[in-house]
């Protein structure tokens, strides 16, 4: 810290200047209109093309979208919840080319080229998914928010060859986080879709 960026220096300065004129806007109407002036734009959109459960979808996204918010934002499939943003309780899980992935942490603009599964997508028409039929089964939701992430990564857990043993699963698992602490009845309900995949 002994040397000082100068681009540090301008951004100090451009709050400030930007802080005075809101706090003076009321006094001096044209003060809004120049710290407005002074706004940097946004960066230009990016098109952005993701194949997410079968369909491609084209896209003009600010280049910093994470794919949880392409997913929730612009293409509606609010099924991936939107918990922590820091990748650490799961809920935003979904499957990128068959691994799971959590979709707070890519750029939509990485996941162009891939194949996307989200919760949306894991139903054959009105038949469910072996999982999904489990946990209906299995009671292994109470809430709910957590579910739709712990199943894509039960899904994945399954399909990677992670459910041996109980043990195995809530290492594999680990990464979700259920609030209600219905653990025992997700893992039965993957040990039941796991015998039936």
């Amino acid at each position: 810290m002994s040397s000082f960026d100068p681009e540090r220096r301008h951004l100090f300065k451009m709050t400030a200047v930007r802080g005075t004129a809101l706090a003076a806007g009321p006094f001096l109407p044209c003060a809004m209109g120049e710290v407005a002036a002074q706004a940097p734009a946004g960066p230009a959109p990016l098109t952005v093309s993701l194949r997410v459960n079968g369909t491609s979808q084209m896209l003009a996204l600010d280049p910093r979208t994470t794919l949880l918010d392409a997913l929730r934002e612009h293409l509606h499939l609010t099924g991936t919840k939107k918990g922590c943003g820091l990748g650490q309780c799961g809920a935003c899980t979904v499957l990128m080319d068959g691994r799971r992935v959590k979709s707070c942490l890519w750029l939509a603009a990485l996941a162009e080229g891939r194949e996307i599964t989200t919760i949306e997508g894991l139903a054959q028409g009105e038949r469910l998914h072996p999982l999904q039929a489990a946990f209906i089964e299995r009671d292994a939701f109470q809430c709910g928010y957590c579910t739709s992430g712990q199943i894509m990564a039960g899904v994945a857990c399954i399909s990677e060859r992670h459910a041996g043993s109980p043990e195995e699963i809530r290492d594999w698992m680990s990464g979700n986080l259920c609030r209600c602490g219905a653990y025992d009845h997700i893992l039965a309900a993957i040990q039941d879709a796991a015998e039936k995949l």
